[in-house]
């Protein structure tokens, strides 16, 4: 083949755009997963090229392959683990934008409240990605399946568009549309400071006791009590101790009617 009939960079990034153009036509219109496609095209703004890896964001690994919609051993932990790293950086560079004037302290914790577990769940609650997991899932849904969901989404996202694409769905379709980031300035996620906080001002002794340590999906999980003046007021358990304490903090101050059930909620 001459110079001159070689395909240039240019023609090939044409042909590679075209079969994607056929790609997600055929995927919203033809596919068995069509219904998927569509799901997705409403969550998303745009029908992906490849959606066994977008179907794949919605396998708990609790879920094998009995109803034959994936391949046995595959779930969305792999995607979780990267979305979870490109979400970090995406929230990171909007929020270093947003508040130049603000110091790392700030800017540290604004991250950690919109990437926290408790939020991402909300978020995939709002995203009602619900009805997807429980098409794809042969096990009982719990509240973090959300949050992994949307990490693994966004981490499939990353995979066939790229960063910068991600940056702009995140930002626009996540941040804007489902967080009131002003309102996080002032919203306080310390449960355990405020508990602290009030046993002080009250005369009581809080304690927290590690009751039980043991082995959920090969990982350890705490068991973490919180004591008030000796007493058992609260239970609560995670992977890690002091998000155990935290959770265990925040439903304290609901048992003492210091936060509501349904601010426990939100």
């Amino acid at each position: 083949m001459s110079i001159a009939q070689r395909p240039n960079n240019h023609s090939l990034f044409n042909r590679y755009k075209v079969l994607g153009y056929i790609r997600k036509f055929y995927n919203y219109n033809f596919s068995k997963d069509k219904l998927l496609a569509r799901r997705l095209h409403q969550i998303l703004g745009f029908v992906p090229s490849d959606l066994a890896l977008y179907k794949l964001a919605f396998f708990h690994k609790s879920t094998n392959a009995e109803k034959g919609n994936g391949v046995a051993g595959q779930n969305n932990e792999r995607l979780e683990y990267l979305g979870d790293a490109v979400l970090g950086t995406i929230v990171a560079e909007y929020l270093f934008n947003k508040y130049p004037n603000s110091d790392e302290g700030f800017l540290t914790k604004m991250r950690s409240k919109i990437v926290k577990r408790s939020s991402l769940n909300k978020i995939g609650d709002k995203m009602a990605l619900d009805t997807i997991l429980l098409e794809y899932n042969n096990t009982r849904l719990s509240r973090s399946m959300l949050g992994n969901a949307v990490e693994a989404l966004v981490g499939a996202i990353y995979l066939e568009c790229g960063y910068n694409e991600t940056k702009r769905y995140v930002v626009k379709k996540l941040l804007r549309k489902y967080l009131d980031i002003h309102e996080l300035e002032t919203f306080d996620d310390n449960y355990k400071s405020q508990l602290l906080e009030w046993s002080q001002k009250n005369g009581k002794q809080v304690a927290y006791k590690v009751i039980a340590k043991y082995k959920f999906e090969k990982r350890d999980r705490f068991k973490v009590a919180v004591l008030l003046d000796g007493n058992k007021i609260a239970v609560a358990d995670d992977f890690n101790k002091k998000s155990a304490e935290q959770m265990a903090s925040e439903k304290a101050l609901v048992a003492l009617g210091i936060r509501t059930e349904e601010e426990e909620e939100d």
